[in-house]
C-alpha cells in the first residue's frame, strides 16, 4: 500500500511549519503520508499543480501568494471558499480539484479557544484584503462581532471584499465597514494582522491609536516574522499573540478533509511551540 502524498505551496515557503505539523498529526493518528513544502515561482502555480496531480499526489494547503490562483483553477469549491475566493486547501480526486478555505476556523479557534477571547460584541479590526484576510473574515462574522474593520492600502481592495461579505454581516447583526490603512481612527478590541508586512519585514501599517488598552493584537504570521508587530503591540499596550495556532488549527482541519480523522490540534500546538522556543 503506497504512502498517500501532500505538500504546501508558496513563495516563499522555506519557513513553513507545515510538514511538521502534518508528520505529527500522521503520527499521533496513525495514517500514511508523506508531507513536502515546495517553493513555487511566481508565474508557475497552475503547472506546479498539475505537476504534483501527476506525480500521485493526494491535496495541498496553498500559502502566499497562491490562494486567489487556487481558488480559481478549483473544479469544485466550498462555501466559504467561494465566499473568500481564497482558498488554502487543495484536494485532488478522480480528476476534480476540490477547493476550500480552513484559515478563518484556525483563526476564531485560536483566539477563542486558546486565548480565551470571546469574539462576541468586540470591535475588529482586519488589516489587509488580499487571500488570509479574505479568508478570514466569514468565520469572523459569523463569531458576531459588534463590529468589523476591513482596512487596506488600496481601500478600493477592502471595500470589494467588505460588499461580498455585506449579506453575510446583515444576517449575523456584524456592522461592516472598509477603511484605508493610513489614517485610521478609532478603538479596537483585537486587531488582526493580514498584510504582508510581517513576511516582508516591514513596519506596522497602522498608528498605536487604534489600540484600546489590554487589546488583542495578532498577526497571523508567526516566528521571526511577527516579532516587529508582536514588540510594537506589547511596547502600546495591547496583547501580542502570533499565528502559531491558527497555522496548527487550518492545518487540523485540512487534516480531517483529506483523511477523515480529526487530530489533537491543542497537543501539536504546544509541542511546537516547546519545539520552536528552543
Amino acid at each position: 500500500m503506497s504512502t498517500d502524498l501532500y505538500c504546501v505551496m508558496g513563495h516563499p515557503v522555506a519557513h513553513s511549519q507545515s510538514p511538521w505539523i502534518h508528520a505529527r498529526f500522521a503520527e499521533l493518528t496513525g495514517q500514511d503520508i508523506s508531507y513536502t513544502k515546495r517553493e513555487i515561482p511566481l508565474d508557475h502555480f497552475a503547472g506546479s499543480v498539475q505537476t504534483f496531480i501527476d506525480e500521485g499526489g493526494h491535496g495541498c494547503n496553498i500559502t502566499v501568494p497562491f490562494k486567489f490562483e487556487a481558488a480559481a483553477l478549483a473544479t469544485h469549491t466550498s462555501e466559504r471558499g467561494l465566499l473568500a475566493q481564497a482558498c488554502n486547501i487543495l484536494t485532488f480526486s478522480a480528476g476534480k480539484i476540490e477547493a476550500d478555505n480552513t484559515d478563518g476556523l484556525g483563526l476564531v479557534d485560536d483566539i477563542e479557544q486558546n486565548a480565551g477571547v470571546s469574539l462576541h460584541g468586540q470591535r475588529v479590526l482586519l488589516m489587509g484584503a488580499g487571500g488570509a484576510a479574505a479568508g478570514v473574515l466569514g468565520p469572523l462574522i459569523n463569531a458576531q462581532p459588534a463590529h468589523i474593520s476591513v482596512a487596506n492600502r488600496t481601500r478600493h481592495k477592502a471595500e470589494l471584499l467588505v460588499a461580498r461579505h455585506q449579506p453575510l454581516a446583515v444576517l449575523q447583526n456584524v456592522e461592516l465597514q472598509a477603511h484605508d490603512l493610513k489614517g485610521l481612527e478609532g478603538n479596537f478590541d483585537l486587531i488582526i494582522n493580514g498584510t504582508a508586512s510581517s513576511l516582508g519585514g516591514h513596519g506596522v501599517p497602522v498608528d498605536a491609536r487604534v489600540l484600546k488598552p489590554g487589546a488583542l493584537a495578532y498577526d497571523m504570521m508567526y516566528g521571526a516574522g511577527a516579532k516587529p508587530f508582536m514588540d510594537w503591540a506589547r511596547a502600546h499596550g495591547a496583547v501580542p499573540r502570533d499565528g502559531l495556532g491558527m497555522l496548527v488549527g487550518q492545518a487540523a482541519e485540512a487534516f480531517y478533509i483529506w483523511r477523515g480523522v480529526r487530530p489533537l490540534a491543542g497537543q501539536v500546538l504546544a509541542e511546537l511551540r516547546a519545539r520552536l522556543a528552543d
